[in-house]
This record gives C-alpha cells, sequence and structure tokens, in this order.
C-alpha cells in the first residue's frame, strides 16, 4: 500500500494535501455508507433481523447502533490506516509501532462508544417519549453533556492517552503562572505530557473548566522552544481567556445547537414518509439524523470559521502585546508550522472552506507589520 508523492512540492504542502484528501474521504465514504443504508432499506432489514433475537426495545437499539457502527468502522478502516499511520511514517512524525497505534484506536473506541451510546439512547427516549420537542431537549442534553465533559476530561479521560506530571522546569513553571496571573486565570496546576510516544508534533492548550483548568503543554514543545516562544504562545491562548472568545464560543456553539438539531428535526419528519419509515423513534431512522447533522455542519464550517479567524487575529495581537514584541510569538509560529508541517499557504479556497486560524503566512506577515499596541 502506497501513496505517490510529487518530489517538486514542499513537504508540508504534500503532508497537509493528502491528509486533508484522505480525511475528507473517510469522511464522505462514511456518510455515504448511512446514506446508502437508509436508502436501500439495509436499516430496516438490520432492526428486523436483530428484533428476532431481542425483544427489549433499548437492548435492540444498543445492538443495532453497535452493529451499524462497528460496519462502518471496518469501510473506513483503510483510510484510517492511511491517514492516522502510513502518512504520518511517510512523513517522519510518527513515534508509534504498528501494535502501539491499534491499541491506541482501540483505546479511543472503548472510551467513545460507551459517550455516544449513552447519548443515543438518550436521544431515542426523547424522540419517543417528546417526538415534537426532542431536539429542544436534545439540545439541552448536549450541552450539558459538553460542560460535564470539559470538566471531567483533563482528569479522567486525559489520562488513558497521555502521562501527565506537573511542569519539571520550576522557572518556566512559575512564569507561565505569572503570565495567567496578569489575566487573572487562576490555575489548577501546569502539567506536561510524553507527546513523544506517539507524534514528533509539538502541541500545547488550556484544559478543563473550573477547578479541572490546567495548561499542558506536550514534550516536544518544551524541547523545541525556548521559554520566551512557548510563553509567547500561551499568551496567545490567554488573549482568548481575556477577550472572552471561550465564552463567546460556547455560545455561539450552544445557539448553533438547537438551530441544527431545529432544523434537523423539520427535515427529519418529512423525510420519515419518504424512506418508509413509521415514527420518528424507529430505530431503523436514526442514522438519518446523524446524515443530517453532518450536513448540517457541512454548511455552517465555513461560516463559523470565519469567526474563528477573526477571533485568532485578535488573540495573536492580544500576545504581541502581553509579550511586548512579536518576534518570540513569530518565531515560535515558525517552529510550530516546521514540527507540525503546517502549510503555510494554504489555498484561499482551502483556507476559507477548512482553517479556523488565518494561514502561518497571513499570520506572521500581519505580526510582522503591526506594532505591539495596534
Amino acid at each position: 500500500m502506497s501513496i505517490k508523492i510529487e518530489s517538486s512540492i514542499p513537504q508540508s504542502k504534500k503532508y497537509q494535501r493528502y491528509k486533508l484528501i484522505l480525511n475528507i474521504a473517510e469522511l464522505l465514504i462514511g456518510l455515504g455508507f448511512l446514506i446508502v443504508a437508509i436508502i436501500s432499506g439495509f436499516t430496516t432489514t438490520l432492526e428486523d433481523w436483530l428484533g428476532q433475537f431481542i425483544q427489549n426495545q433499548y437492548g435492540l437499539l444498543l445492538l443495532f447502533v453497535t452493529f451499524l457502527g462497528i460496519m462502518e468502522l471496518l469501510i473506513q478502516f483503510p483510510l484510517t490506516f492511511l491517514s492516522g499511520y502510513y502518512l504520518e511514517h511517510h512523513f517522519q512524525l510518527s513515534n508509534q509501532r504498528l501494535g502501539s497505534w491499534f491499541l491506541e484506536q482501540i483505546k479511543g473506541i472503548l472510551v467513545s462508544t460507551p459517550l455516544l451510546l449513552a447519548l443515543i439512547t438518550i436521544l431515542y427516549t426523547l424522540l419517543y417519549y417528546y417526538p415534537q420537542n426532542w431536539w429542544f431537549l436534545m439540545g439541552s442534553v448536549m450541552v450539558l453533556f459538553s460542560i460535564i465533559l470539559a470538566r471531567l476530561a483533563p482528569i479522567l479521560i486525559f489520562p488513558l492517552f497521555y502521562k501527565f506530571k506537573p511542569l519539571e522546569d520550576e522557572v518556566l513553571a512559575r512564569e507561565v503562572t505569572r503570565l495567567c496571573q496578569q489575566v487573572g486565570l487562576n490555575l489548577q496546576g501546569v502539567y506536561q505530557f510524553n507527546l513523544s510516544k506517539t507524534t514528533r508534533k509539538a502541541n500545547a492548550a488550556f484544559t478543563g473548566i473550573g477547578k479541572s483548568r490546567r495548561v499542558i503543554l506536550g514534550d516536544n514543545l518544551l524541547n523545541g522552544m525556548n521559554h520566551a516562544e512557548i510563553l509567547a504562545v500561551l499568551a496567545h491562548e490567554l488573549g482568548h481567556y481575556k477577550l472572552k472568545h471561550i465564552w463567546k464560543g460556547m455560545a455561539v456553539g450552544i445557539l448553533l445547537t438547537y438551530i441544527g438539531l431545529y432544523l434537523v428535526s423539520l427535515v427529519y419528519v418529512s423525510a420519515l414518509k419518504q424512506f418508509g419509515f413509521i415514527n420518528p423513534s424507529q430505530i431503523a431512522a436514526l442514522p438519518l439524523i446523524g446524515i443530517l447533522l453532518t450536513l448540517f455542519q457541512f454548511v455552517i464550517t465555513p461560516i463559523t470559521n470565519i469567526y474563528s479567524r477573526a477571533n485568532e487575529k485578535a488573540a495573536d495581537d492580544f500576545a504581541v502585546r502581553m509579550i511586548g514584541s512579536a518576534d518570540s510569538f513569530i518565531s515560535g509560529l515558525n517552529k510550530l508550522a516546521e514540527q507540525n508541517l503546517a502549510d503555510r499557504t494554504p489555498h484561499p479556497l482551502i483556507e476559507f472552506l477548512l482553517y479556523s486560524h488565518p494561514s502561518i503566512a497571513k499570520r506572521i506577515a500581519r505580526l510582522s507589520n503591526d506594532k505591539p499596541n495596534h
């Protein structure tokens, strides 16, 4: 199994181009599988067949979703492997052996499946008891679920995949804490984690809410940047906090959740008869909701990306003002781009449709021309 890579194209563009193609193909194949399953009547046949072995509706629901999910997983697997393993090794970005990669995939499935099944079970219950207003109730459940997950993920989920420990560089830890205090952000702690066990890419983030809020720094980032560069990158994230982008983003996300589910509910009800389904809570019809939500996401992603890119520009400006110079931030962005094989100059259409951040080239060019007080 191999991919032909053009030698005249920079490595970063090669990597991002094939990564994008494979990810989109994987998504479209998964979506296409569900569409074919609905149109062909396969979901109805599957529900009837499984119904011979189990009479309880909730047991049938879980068995139906698990069976369909396994089928979709197997259909998508070749592309998942190409994108997640082969391509990463081809461009020398991965540190994983094949067995370790498979183990991480299985671990991810074991963590995500119970959460997904819980949400689908709640969706089915709401469709059964509240066929008119399920969309609003489900939206509320999803908002609450997201808040709980954001609170618990740094404590319960992330440690399943990486080993976290307090930042060993005490000087940097104090500098990070001081930087956070300047914007009134109280942290639970500053941690480093062994990102290098899977990849050579670099990453840093603020995670959690409330008492679980913490800064996490990948070991690749710590090894690849100096203190000034790390602090400049973190100052950008602090800009999101100080400028209330996090709360505004949550508000936009909540609004879009309700709008999306409402629009899906309208199309879903009108589409049921077209595909021969009896009622909104029929198990065989549930994949149709997944299809409609995916299509809604396709439509709104370019719009939300416009909003996101505006916030990223504002956070860039905040970081430069906070640090007092653009030099460290520009140097940090360059190192991140190099370590992560980012495409510095993506096609304008691709950037408009898919990029939540302005391209690296645009960010650096703007920062190089702007003054800290802009």
